[in-house]
C-alpha cells in the first residue's frame, strides 16, 4: 500500500471515529464510552489512540467540528441579500444542531478545554452577528432596539425550551421562535423596558450557561 493509500485510509477512520463520537456524544454526552465509539465507527482502540491519544482530544475534536460548522452557518448568513431571512435562518439552523446535539453541552462542561473552545468560538462570532443585526436594521427589517447583545438571549432561552420540550413535542421550539421572531419585527414594536445587557454582564450569565 502506498504512503499517499495509508494517509487516505488514515484520514477516513479520523473521519468515521468523529462521526461515531459526535453521534454518541449527542446521545450520552461525556458519558459516551470510547470503547462503544470504537464499535460504532469500526476501528479497533488503537487505531482510536493514534489519532486521540485521550478523551479530552476526541471531545475536544468533536466540539471544534461542532463550533466550526455553526460559524459557516453564520458566515454564509452575513453574505446573503436578504438580511431578514438570514437572520432568522442562521436562528432557526443553529437552534436545529442545538435540538439534535443536546448531549454535547454535557460533553462542553465536562472539560476545561470545551470550555475554552466554547469562548473562543464566541469570539469568533460576535462580530458575525453584530453584522447580520446591522444589516437587518439597516433594510428595515429588525427592530432598531435590538442590540447584538440581546442574540444569546433569543438562544439561552429557546434552548430552554428544548430541554423541557423535545422529548415530549419533537421540534416544538420552532413555534417559540417564530413567536419571538414576530417580536423583532419593527411594526408592531413597542419600546423595551430595560437596555440590553453589558458586556461583563453577558460574561458572567455565559459562564453559568456553559
Amino acid at each position: 500500500m502506498s504512503t499517499r493509500e495509508l494517509r487516505s485510509d488514515a484520514r477516513r477512520n479520523r473521519e468515521r471515529i468523529l462521526a461515531s463520537a459526535r453521534t454518541l456524544l449527542a446521545r450520552d454526552g461525556a458519558d459516551a464510552s470510547v470503547e462503544e465509539i470504537t464499535r460504532d465507527a469500526g476501528v479497533g482502540m488503537g487505531t482510536l489512540y493514534r489519532h486521540f491519544p485521550t478523551k479530552a482530544d476526541l471531545i475536544d475534536a468533536v466540539l471544534a467540528d461542532a463550533f466550526d460548522e455553526i460559524v459557516r452557518t453564520a458566515e454564509q448568513a452575513v453574505a446573503e441579500e436578504d438580511a431578514w431571512a438570514a437572520l432568522t435562518g442562521f436562528f432557526e439552523h443553529a437552534l436545529e444542531l442545538h435540538a439534535e446535539n443536546r448531549g454535547l453541552k454535557d460533553a462542553l462542561a465536562a472539560t476545561e478545554q470545551g470550555r475554552a473552545r466554547a469562548e473562543a468560538m464566541r469570539a469568533r462570532m460576535r462580530p458575525l452577528l453584530a453584522q447580520m443585526v446591522a444589516h437587518a436594521q439597516e433594510q428595515g427589517t429588525l427592530r432598531s432596539d435590538f442590540d447584538p447583545k440581546d442574540v444569546p438571549l433569543v438562544f439561552w432561552t429557546c434552548s430552554r425550551v428544548i430541554e423541557v420540550t423535545e422529548s415530549v413535542a419533537p421540534g416544538f421550539w420552532r413555534r417559540y421562535l417564530a413567536i419571538l421572531f414576530d417580536g423583532l419585527r419593527p411594526g408592531s414594536a413597542t419600546p423595551l423596558p430595560r437596555p440590553p445587557l453589558t458586556g461583563p454582564q453577558l460574561g458572567r450569565i455565559a459562564g453559568r450557561q456553559a
